[in-house]
């Protein structure tokens, strides 16, 4: 087991191979089908999750003090695998981790875990840097690049 400092105030796990972004969350009754398990679309709103805080965490994604003219982001892929249902009132983590960074897209590596640690779900989400008023995709912005490359987790 590596040796694991998790920091609350900023949701960001700690690991001797890298840094994953993590985002806790209790599933809510209205998550679950009616078997009772969070329903398979609820879990791409738990991935969005992920992805709003860890980019406001960031550069500031969604606040009032993101400068005009940023670049939007859109969703342009997803691929999950289901690997255990998770029900009402348990709590997940959401691990987040920066994968591949191209031009104007990059890459997240995800694990939802429920609170014994066992997976309940792996994904890949891409990203594209997108304006909005042009509407076309647009180079990753150097800041924001310089960031995702210093939590880009390490393979």
């Amino acid at each position: 087991m590596p040796n694991v400092k998790r920091s609350l105030s900023f949701g960001i796990l700690h690991l001797a191979f890298g840094i994953v972004f993590v985002h806790r969350l209790d599933v809510r009754f209205r998550d679950c089908d009616p078997m009772g398990h969070v329903n398979n679309a609820v879990f791409l709103t738990y991935l969005e999750q992920a992805r709003f805080h860890h980019w406001r965490s960031l550069w500031g994604f969604g606040t009032p003090q993101l400068p005009p003219g940023r670049p939007g982001v859109i969703l342009a892929r997803v691929e999950c695998d289901y690997k255990r249902p998770a029900t009402y009132g348990d709590t997940l983590d959401v691990r987040l981790a920066v994968g591949e960074i191209g031009r104007s897209s990059f890459r997240y590596n995800y694990e939802i875990v429920d609170g014994e640690g066992r997976t309940v779900l792996i994904a890949k989400t891409v990203q594209v840097m997108y304006d909005y008023t042009a509407g076309r995709p647009v180079p990753i912005p150097d800041d924001i690049r310089a960031l995702l490359t210093t939590h880009t987790k390490a393979v």
